[in-house]
């Protein structure tokens, strides 16, 4: 009998962009065709001379991201998935994502990519205020992104999330609201939308302009009132809240996020992409010319982890998502309690009221007829609560051991 093969994901960095977003502060740069296509070749070599150490593996889902991966050629990208399935075993429903930004693709484009395999689109829209797309510097305008969108859909895309952003410089909270309600007019609605608040990173033009008082942002209260109206229209509309800024639609979780924030083993290609494989962390070279010329020298930063920080990794990470983390998981993986481990932060938080256990609502019925002795340990959660959860990063802190 054949050994069951252990899941894996594999993340393509492809670090080109047409220009540089005012906010951005990712590996990404714009570039010649002719770089584009070393790099391409380079990513190939990678993928081909490192697959080999993994022949035990599955892989349950692929994330083609950047950068702005739709800058460069389709054929490039059929090639790259074309070759991953020759060097990998592929699940038969594995989850295929790619990136895309409108003013990038085409119907031929799109066609493309859907007969290569890839069956789940994310679009990076930001605002449907084309005032608010000019300050962040993005190439596209809504109405390119309502083509885009409604071109994915001829082609066959059945699966699409849209990133929005909020707490951008001007935004106002009815131009926010105005966003959201354009996404949930589309038709059909997207299945996956990302929202996420503005975060000024050092290095971009956004930190410049902020140090020399130049950018208009909403304020505090603003911006947690934009933050409170994402969950609200969102829910009203039937999105699932699954994790601190991702809502779905029921059954279009993002798998392979999912999988970052469970611990699943995965493998990054392509310059500054990071890795998990057997606990041990590790990422490439972020110089674009070394990576050109030994890509399959470029890893570093290796990091074997600590039991200490697997178990840390599996809280902050785990209780990014709604559901929490598994009582029973922790115990079978650690072979010890959360209770032991972290009782007193445990008992800190719901005394707090931010953190909560709870089962599942489809394991409910399941609960009643299994364990309604002593035994209620199995099939329990760990979450933030709805509190904890506007406070995310104070409670998920506290899980790291000193």
């Amino acid at each position: 009998m054949e050994a069951v093969k252990k899941s894996l994901e594999l993340y393509f960095h492809i670090p080109f962009c047409v220009r540089k977003c005012n906010y951005c502060d990712f590996l990404s740069a714009p570039c010649t065709r002719e770089v584009q296509e070393d790099y391409m070749g380079a990513l190939f070599a990678e993928l081909e001379g490192k697959a080999k150490e993994y022949g035990d593996y599955r892989v349950v889902s692929v994330f083609i991201g950047g950068g702005t991966p739709s800058v460069v050629e389709s054929k490039w990208i059929a090639e790259l998935l074309e070759k991953a399935r020759q060097q990998f075993a592929f699940a038969e429903d594995a989850e295929i994502t790619i990136e895309v930004n409108p003013g990038t693709v085409d119907e031929e484009k799109l066609q493309t990519y859907y007969n290569a395999g890839i069956n789940r689109l994310s679009i990076g829209l930001q605002s449907a205020n084309d005032a608010e797309l000019l300050s962040l510097g993005r190439i596209h305008s809504y109405e390119q992104f309502v083509e885009t969108y409604e071109l994915a859909r001829k082609v066959g895309f059945a699966n699409i999330n849209v990133d929005v952003m909020s707490a951008l410089p001007g935004q106002s909270m009815e131009s926010y609201g105005e966003t959201l309600q354009k996404l949930l007019q589309l038709s059909p609605m997207p299945e996956h939308i990302s929202a996420y608040s503005l975060i000024v990173e050092e290095g971009t033009p956004f930190a410049k302009w902020e140090a020399e008082g130049k950018l208009d942002l909403p304020d505090e209260d603003a911006e947690r009132e934009m933050y409170e109206k994402t969950k609200s229209i969102l829910g009203e509309a039937g999105f699932h809240r699954y994790e601190i800024s991702n809502y779905a639609r029921a059954g279009y979780e993002c798998r392979h996020n999912c999988g970052y924030w469970k611990r699943v083993d995965y493998l990054g290609f392509g310059i500054g992409a990071a890795s998990l494989v057997n606990n041990t962390r590790f990422q490439n070279d972020v110089d674009l010319q070394e990576y050109l010329q030994k890509p399959l020298l470029s890893r570093c930063e290796e990091t074997r982890l600590t039991l200490q920080e697997q178990m840390e990794e599996t809280m902050f990470l785990g209780l990014r998502m709604t559901k929490g983390v598994s009582v029973q998981a922790f115990e079978q993986q650690y072979g010890q309690t959360l209770e032991a481990v972290y009782g007193a932060v445990i008992r800190k938080n719901i005394g707090e009221g931010l953190l909560t256990f709870a089962i599942r609502e489809n394991d409910v019925e399941k609960y009643r007829k299994e364990y309604m002795k002593d035994d209620r340990k199995k099939d329990k959660y760990l979450r933030l609560t709805n509190k904890g959860l506007d406070v995310s990063n104070y409670v998920m802190s506290q899980f790291l051991f000193d």
